[in-house]
């Protein structure tokens, strides 16, 4: 994992499916992305807002291997940074084999830990038909496999842009299977 990276950033101030390409996005201690129609200390995802407003937000942060897709233009789906809606787009990183409460340091300052997966939704047919059969998959147990990224809570605030190295630096042991969040 020593040439895991950061390959772009993205937020958007509307909640909308895909959020904008920016040179660098600012990670705000206990609340999320700078600008973000997801920053927050509590729950900003509409339909978790509608359930119950006083959750805390362990979504502050989404990020994606790009990784991902390559896997999905096999499949005939066009996907580029940010359009499924990521924050992060790294590579070099299997963020879906880190366990929860992996914590990671994106550049120089900025750090998350890893509350779970992004839960694959309706949003991401509409966005694209097929879609989301394809980000979705099964163990040979038949066990749900979702491949759209892991979500994280900011422990320390800093900027964070392209080209940013990403290091691992705590692990949870034992290992935790990362849940939807």
């Amino acid at each position: 994992m020593n040439d895991a990276r950061v390959i772009a950033v993205h937020r958007s101030r509307l909640h909308h499916f895909s959020k904008e390409r920016v040179h660098a996005i600012t990670l705000l201690e206990g609340l999320g992305v700078q600008g973000d129609a997801h920053c927050g200390a509590t729950v900003q995802h509409l339909s978790r807002v509608a359930r119950d407003p006083s959750q805390p937000n362990l979504r502050q942060v989404h990020l994606l291997q790009a990784e991902l897709f390559v896997a999905l233009a096999h499949q005939g789906h066009t996907v580029h940074p940010g359009d499924l809606g990521e924050n992060i787009t790294t590579e070099g990183i299997d963020l879906l084999e880190l366990s929860t409460g992996t914590e990671l340091q994106l550049g120089a300052e900025a750090r998350v830990r890893i509350t779970g997966l992004r839960n694959p939704c309706v949003q991401i047919e509409r966005f694209q038909p097929g879609l989301l059969a394809a980000v979705l998959g099964h163990t040979a147990d038949g066990e749900l496999v979702r491949k759209a990224g892991v979500m994280a809570v900011v422990l320390h605030g800093g900027v964070v842009s392209a080209q940013d190295r990403i290091r691992v630096l705590r692990a949870t042991v034992p290992h935790v299977p990362l849940r939807p969040v």
